[in-house]
């Protein structure tokens, strides 16, 4: 069969929806597939941008030579019209939905910015009509605003695996957490480091990832040395997944603690194919469908002394940690996290 997996990308930005395409078409490829991955360039602002990449995806046409199978991975990607399309959705664009009208949303509540509100909802409506071959997201957080916002129901949660398990292994509980990630506001590393204040014991942090801007990075390293913690924060910058995995195996647990995230992200699979309990937060939306408190992991309060308390824990109690670490191995087979599963539902 020929497969096209559609997605969009922002110029010089590459993160979990990328990594997820291209493992996609791979396992795809691996089981007799031909397979093209189509990349459409996407810039969300200013606002006429954005309703002038929705009208181009709408007019596209990428069947190409003969392709039996579109899969859609985000906006405006899956607006590109084809009779046989299913959908594996990393989010929609969330600014005019669930951040419309926070800090955090970007689109203006103006008369432009509610027009283009509206023109995402009506594509939206119209692309999600056209789907016919399977309608699935990748956790049910996405579901449930699909749900909310859209009137949709999914056909069911595909909970995306990482692309090399192998890479990752146990290994000793050391003196560390270990938080590998794009760096900026929507994920916290400033709270993770602030936390160190308020550990009882000497906590050592190791930061993996490059920041979303200058200015994060530069208040990053601002505040660890305000706070006096350069001999405890360790900054590596981007790393290979070798690297990132040799980390894991070394560290007392895992440290995700984004704001409403849309999945439980390749950090927390990697935490747990590392047999690592990961710490989250209460309001870090996806991680908390896999991550029970206690059990695989721990779910705390999102402020500082909460993280702090957390770290704590764990270092004080090293066989909680190990404990916790297994649970979170058997997580993998008990939500169905494979891509023998994952491929089944998409391509057969």
């Amino acid at each position: 069969m020929k497969v096209g997996v559609v997605n969009m990308h922002c110029p010089f930005v590459w993160g979990g929806a990328e990594f997820l395409t291209d493992s996609l078409a791979e396992r795809a490829r691996r089981r007799g597939h031909q397979v093209e991955v189509i990349r459409i360039p996407f810039q969300w602002y200013p606002d006429e941008q954005v309703l002038a990449h929705m009208l181009a995806c709408r007019l596209m046409r990428v069947g190409g030579d003969g392709m039996d199978l579109m899969i859609g991975i985000k906006f405006p990607a899956y607006l590109c019209p084809f009779p046989n399309k299913k959908l594996w959705l990393c989010h929609q664009f969330r600014q005019v939905y669930d951040m419309w009208g926070s800090e955090l949303g970007g689109v203006p509540d103006t008369p432009a910015g509610r027009g283009l509100r509206a023109a995402v909802k009506a594509a939206d409506a119209d692309a999600l009509a056209q789907v016919k071959g399977g309608l699935f997201t990748i956790s049910q957080m996405v579901a449930d605003r699909m749900k909310r916002f859209n009137g949709v129901t999914v056909d069911e949660v595909l909970r995306h695996p990482l692309d090399r398990p192998e890479v990752f292994r146990p290994g000793e509980f050391g003196d560390y957490f270990f938080y590998p990630s794009r760096m900026g506001t929507m994920k916290r590393q400033h709270v993770a480091v602030e936390a160190l204040r308020h550990t009882r014991r000497p906590v050592h942090l190791v930061l993996a990832g490059k920041p979303d801007s200058d200015a994060y990075g530069a208040d990053l390293l601002k505040k660890i040395e305000m706070w006096g913690l350069k001999d405890r924060v360790t900054l590596l910058g981007w790393v290979t997944e070798e690297e990132k995995a040799k980390w894991m195996s070394g560290a007392c647990g895992v440290v995700y603690t984004p704001v409403d995230e849309d999945s439980y992200g390749y950090v927390t699979l990697e935490g747990f194919h590392s047999h690592k309990p990961v710490l989250t937060c209460t309001d870090s939306g996806g991680t908390l469908e896999v991550i029970e408190d206690g059990r695989n992991g721990l779910v705390l309060d999102p402020t500082p002394e909460g993280l702090a308390a957390g770290m704590d824990r764990l270092l004080d109690d090293k066989r909680l940690a190990r404990e916790l670490g297994e649970d979170a191995f058997a997580t993998i087979a008990r939500h169905r996290i494979d891509w023998e599963y994952v491929l089944d539902r998409l391509v057969g």
